[in-house]
């Protein structure tokens, strides 16, 4: 029998040092694609040397979440530049793409550029300008063709944004967003026409919007009108007014497809059901994002310990779900193992309502598997960039959702730092890895957290390191076991131990790291710890062990400093915290005034900022149901405190005391005014007087 054409081939370069591939259909068919060079051992198979190029789906699993922010424990995945060839699976060595890094960073900053700016171009000037940057293939130009596109779509999703008209509005809404309680109903945001709008109902209108769902279509009678003044946050949700809703009437499930992602949700909701409050709500956010019903103190909780990333979905989560459909991928062609990834994590996006961060992960996914099928190489900083160039030009007002500059953020400080972190770090690899990805990430979110709360909690880095390695298997479990749950509810109970535990132990974290009194870093505080971080590394990695001790001795006293501060140092007498509540201390005693407009999680934030570990009294001065909640929260995160409250206001365990009653607290004296409805205080002082009315 004649041998085959490729076994001739095979056997007479055996001895070569370089295999030559050439495509075997296709366009590329007959020309050479690519020489690999083999190193063979003796008595070593051909079709075995170069594991690497087996081209099995493993590359797309190592890209799956390239710079991912923090919760997967692993620096930003190393790139695999070889890939099976589509006409004979033979290894690929992979062909650079057409834009650098560097090329595609400048592309994403200018585009980020384009859509803060957001000035109209003329779509002539962009067309002719994106025409000019294809047909000539420079980079910079089509940089520059970028940026004038951002303008132009920036400025056309801000003039989306016209308020509307007030008028009385009866016919059929979608529903954006889950119905999401407040203090007197429901928020929910809604498209009427086009138009996305701030949805509240109150009452039986409320009551009605409880079971439904994002994607689902209902009939309702209301009052539209212009938001008064809109904050960013809703710019970035293109909310263009607002909708106060009267009625609702029937209701409809929506698009197939919503139809399934509601399903899901739903059984894993219906299988959580076994879980205590605290935990089911925890749950539900590592696993879906879902962050309804969490009470503030869970939630200051975690932002003191600075572990609010695990409540958004990110890669971790799209990392497991391509993990579980990897064995199904790996068996499909390369295109349609592209199309099928794309259209699951499209999937993926829709049932963890495309928060942002679930944006950037599943669009550097979706771009890192498209690299692996096209042989292109895909370093995790230009996967990131092109990324979010590509989101940011779908929709530019993404530019000013805090979610989306935290994620992209922190994916970037994994992306750029954590393998130089990796390598300087001393240390075993298996706390080197987590603590260098841990620390890339606060390092890249910083300037967005400084910017926006002004300080960075010091015992994050530790509560993160302690933390986090629990948080991939309850994503990994609480989203298989959850689903078995739903379906079968007399095994919830069993199933969700590990769950239990797993959830228990973050929160634990969060609770214990928050006790330490170990305050924020400010700006200079920040710059300052990072100098003598990075000069000690400098140090010991030229062998300058005086050098070393010396960066080690002052970034230790950069972090203890904030601790030291609050512990020793003299508190001011009164702070307004929560908006409407005060904070009074004197001789280590504390009095916490509560306004009838007090938002909770802003208050707990200001005493915990302010260094308060216990409380003694706390004064209701209105009778709003609200304080039931506040003071509960106050009880468990600082012990019992006598609480005053009028006689209408019902809170349990308070105390009405007689019109004209005084208080001391250290040497602070408080004068009451009671009525049945309130209780005004005048705070002066033994001394002298130091406050007046509060």
């Amino acid at each position: 029998m004649e041998e085959p054409g490729q076994a001739r081939e095979q056997r007479r370069g055996r001895g070569q040092q370089q295999e030559q591939v050439r495509g075997q259909r296709g366009p590329d068919a007959g020309r050479t694609l690519a020489r690999i060079p083999v190193e063979q051992q003796p008595g070593e198979h051909h079709e075995g040397r170069r594991k690497e190029q087996r081209g099995d789906g493993s590359e797309a699993a190592d890209l799956a979440g390239p710079g991912d922010d923090g919760a997967t424990g692993r620096p930003a995945a190393s790139p695999s530049w070889t890939r099976r060839h589509p006409g004979d699976g033979r290894g690929l060595r992979a062909r650079p793409a057409g834009l650098s890094d560097g090329g595609a960073v400048a592309l994403a900053a200018l585009v980020w550029a384009g859509a803060v700016v957001a000035h109209r171009v003329p779509w002539t000037v962009v067309a002719v300008a994106t025409a000019g940057a294809v047909a000539l293939r420079r980079p910079l130009l089509l940089c520059f063709a970028a940026f004038l596109l951002a303008n132009t779509l920036g400025a056309a999703a801000h003039a989306g944004l016209e308020p509307p008209a007030t008028e009385i509005y009866r016919g059929w809404v979608t529903l954006l967003t889950d119905p999401v309680p407040t203090a007197s109903g429901q928020h929910v945001e809604v498209r009427v026409a086009g138009r996305h709008l701030e949805g509240w109902a109150r009452g039986a209108a409320a009551g009605a919007l409880v079971p439904r769902l994002s994607g689902e279509r209902i009939e309702v009678e209301g009052r539209i009108a212009p938001i008064p003044r809109a904050e960013p946050w809703q710019v970035a949700r293109h909310l263009a007014g607002r909708i106060e809703i009267d009625a609702v009437g029937a209701s409809a499930p929506g698009h197939p497809v919503t139809r399934v992602a509601n399903g899901l949700r739903r059984t894993l909701v219906r299988g959580a059901a076994s879980l205590p409050e605290d935990t089911r709500t925890l749950f539900l956010g590592f696993v879906l994002g879902d962050d309804r019903g969490r009470s503030d103190l869970v939630t200051d909780d975690f932002r003191g310990a600075g572990l609010t990333h695990l409540l958004a979905v990110s890669g971790q989560n799209v990392a497991f779900v391509l993990a579980v459909a990897g064995p199904v991928l790996r068996r499909l062609p390369l295109r349609s193992r592209w199309v099928t990834t794309v259209a699951l994590l499209a999937f993926f996006a829709l049932l963890t309502r495309f928060e942002p961060s679930v944006l950037r992960a599943t669009a550097m996914a979706a771009l890192a598997t498209l690299a692996t099928t096209w042989g292109r190489e895909a370093s995790s900083v230009r996967v990131l960039a092109l990324a979010v160039a590509g989101l940011v030009l779908a929709d530019p007002l993404l530019v000013g959702a805090l979610g989306f500059r935290l994620s992209v953020a922190a994916a970037t400080g994994i992306a750029v730092l954590s393998p130089a972190l990796v390598r300087a770090l001393p240390g075993p690899r298996w706390l080197v890895l987590p603590m260098a990805v841990g620390l890339a990430a606060q390092l890249g979110v910083a300037p967005v957290l400084l910017a926006g709360f002004g300080g960075l909690p010091v015992v994050a880095p530790v509560a993160n390191l302690v933390a986090v390695p629990a948080a991939g298997p309850i994503s990994t479990w609480g989203m298989t076991a959850g689903l078995v749950a739903g379906v079968a509810p007399a095994l919830a109970e069993v199933l969700h131990v590990p769950t239990r535990l797993l959830v228990g132990w973050i929160a634990g974290v969060a609770r214990a790291s928050i006790a330490l009194p170990l305050g924020q870093l400010g700006p200079l505080g920040f710059l300052a710890v990072v100098g003598a971080g990075a000069a000690g590394l400098i140090a010991r990695a030229r062998g300058r062990r005086g050098w070393t001790r010396l960066a080690v001795a002052a970034l230790l006293v950069g972090l203890l400093l904030p601790g030291i501060e609050l512990r020793f140092g003299v508190p001011p007498t009164y702070l307004v915290v929560g908006g409407d509540g005060e904070l009074w201390r004197s001789h280590g005693r504390v009095l916490v005034v509560l306004g009838g407009r007090v938002d909770e999680g802003d208050l707990l934030q200001g005493l915990r900022e302010a260094g308060v570990v216990h409380v003694d009294v706390v004064v209701c001065r209105s009778s709003a149901g609200a304080f039931h909640g506040v003071v509960a929260d106050l009880r468990r995160r600082y012990g019992e405190a006598i609480v005053i409250a009028p006689a209408d206001a019902g809170v349990d365990g308070a105390v009405t005391p007689a019109d004209g009653s005084e208080i001391v607290v250290g040497s602070l004296v408080g004068r009451l005014q009671v009525t049945p409805s309130r209780v005004e205080i005048d705070v002066g002082s033994t001394s002298g007087d130091v406050g007046g009315p509060v």
